[in-house]
């Protein structure tokens, strides 16, 4: 079985044959997503979904390590590990923050899942509101249905009312392992991949 992946060649991406490491990864069904979300992890993370989906059915394995960035990036993301078929565990390392835990929160509450030192930030999202009084209004409506949306998303994520999700992440609301089980941001803490489910 052949793999590709996508490289990245100044403006533009092209296809290249992966090498035997690329392989071994591929068939490991890890996926990796770190730094700042934006268009491109986006499209490479849903990239390597959609080819495992398409591969097997066997869960697949999302490791987590970002401060956040584009919530819309964030969106596809976590919209595609609940399109797909096989289950998606998605596991924090370092810090989970922000567009970062949007992703995070796309797999089910018990396939989440944590390394020991994970970190995990949420807050209400923000915008450089800048334009015409008009457009600055317009700016600000949809910052307003987007912390609202995120309140029902996070809420049904954790189980927390979405009223008390809007309160917590009116100012950065950094969590812990034990805190973000509490919340029901996280499943549980592992420090084994033999801890798997």
């Amino acid at each position: 079985m052949s793999t590709w992946l996508l490289e990245e060649t100044g403006k533009s991406e092209e296809p290249k044959q992966s090498g035997p490491i690329e392989t071994l990864f591929f068939k490991s069904r890890n996926v990796i997503v770190t730094g700042e979300i934006n268009d491109k992890l986006a499209q490479r993370t849903v990239t390597q979904l959609l080819a495992l989906a398409e591969d097997s059915d066997a869960p697949i394995n999302m490791f987590i390590s970002s401060p956040g960035g584009h919530v819309e990036s964030g969106d596809m993301v976590h919209d595609i590990i609940k399109f797909i078929r096989p289950t998606v565990r998605t596991i924090g390392s370092g810090w989970v923050a922000s567009a970062g835990a949007l992703i995070f929160v796309g797999a089910q509450r018990e396939n989440r899942y944590c390394l020991p030192n994970t970190r995990f930030l949420l807050h209400e999202p923000s915008g450089g509101v800048r334009g015409s009084a008009s457009d600055i209004q317009i700016q600000a409506e949809q910052v307003i249905r987007m912390r609202e949306r995120f309140a029902r998303l996070f809420g049904a994520a954790t189980g927390q009312p979405p009223e008390k999700i809007l309160k917590d992440t009116h100012r950065d609301f950094w969590l812990t392992t034990d805190e973000a089980v509490e919340y029901g941001l996280l499943g549980t803490v592992i420090s084994s991949v033999n801890e798997l489910r």
